[in-house]
């Protein structure tokens, strides 16, 4: 057997091969960061750069922190087991931007720490950011090879505290979008797709694309409920006014219909998986060997 390169690229396999895969995925990882360093020194975000900066890498921490747990339902789905091959890199791809987010929150303190963290003490939305922040953190320290090997029974346990991260981020992201919320809703419908099919492998339920578009219609009903629930909280606006507003495209669609066409991938999905697995039967989705059990979150 080969042994281990000494350094290993980002898109390298584990024996030193380039990986399409992971190369596509480290290009993606770059390109927002890429796309919002030029468009501020082309001075194209408004008035307001920096606060424009802060605002976009937040939100591209929770979408790569989405995409992350969508490597397991995704692989398992579509049988195409080489994804797990880039859910690191994803997660650290969330910490990035999540650190850069941070970081841009200071320059636009003036680099007064002693400001900074009055700010994140005093504000409720910003001590939430902070502490999904610090859970990245350790995630991000604990992800290595050597910490896995060290940590043994208790490594998953751990980055199973990623849901809860995920829960803190969208919650961050709903109260600093103040009034419009639908971004923060679609991306938390999206969250409740993926918990949802988690929890149909966790009862055992069957997989196959009439459950899954269950799954997909489920997962919007709820999304709508999540906004009439927070508008009504937040704003009074009486929760049948909000539903009522999923029934009117007048003014485009609803975050819930967002969520129901996304979710609808899931059932493609499985029915493409007899082409895709080059059509053989393939291990049934339900199956998971213990290898698998360690690494799915």
């Amino acid at each position: 057997m080969p042994a281990k390169p000494a350094f290993s690229a980002p898109w390298h396999d584990r024996a030193g091969r380039v990986s399409g895969l992971k190369l596509a995925t480290f290009l993606f990882a770059l390109a927002p960061g890429i796309w919002l360093a030029a468009a501020y020194g082309f001075d194209a975000l408004g008035p307001k750069p920096i606060t424009a900066l802060i605002h976009s890498t937040g939100e591209w921490a929770v979408r790569f922190l989405l995409l992350s747990l969508a490597v397991t339902p995704l692989r398992r789905i579509a049988n195409y087991p080489k994804l797990i091959l880039v859910r690191r890199m994803l997660g650290l791809t969330v910490l990035a931007y999540g650190l850069v987010h941070l970081s841009l929150y200071i320059v636009d303190q003036n680099f007064i720490l002693s400001k900074v963290v009055s700010e994140i003490v005093s504000r409720f939305y910003l001590t939430i950011g902070f502490v999904a922040l610090l859970g990245l953190a350790v995630l991000g320290i604990t992800s290595t090879d050597g910490m896995i090997r060290r940590l043994g029974k208790a490594w998953p346990r751990l980055h199973k505290s990623v849901y809860v991260i995920a829960v803190l981020g969208l919650f961050h992201y709903f109260l600093q979008a103040k009034i419009d919320v639908s971004a923060p809703v679609y991306w938390t419908g999206l969250f409740l797709l993926l918990m949802g099919w988690r929890e149909m492998q966790r009862f055992r339920l069957p997989m196959n694309a009439i459950t899954l578009l269950g799954l997909a219609i489920a997962a919007s009903l709820v999304t709508a409920l999540v906004e009439a629930a927070w508008y009504g909280f937040k704003s009074g606006v009486p929760a049948s006014a909000v539903l009522g507003a999923n029934l009117e495209f007048y003014d485009g669609l609803r975050p819930a219909w967002w969520v129901l066409i996304s979710g609808i991938a899931l059932p493609l999905l499985n029915l493409m998986r007899p082409a895709m697995s080059g059509g053989g039967k393939g291990r049934p989705v339900s199956h998971q060997s213990g290898r698998e059990a360690v690494q799915a979150r």
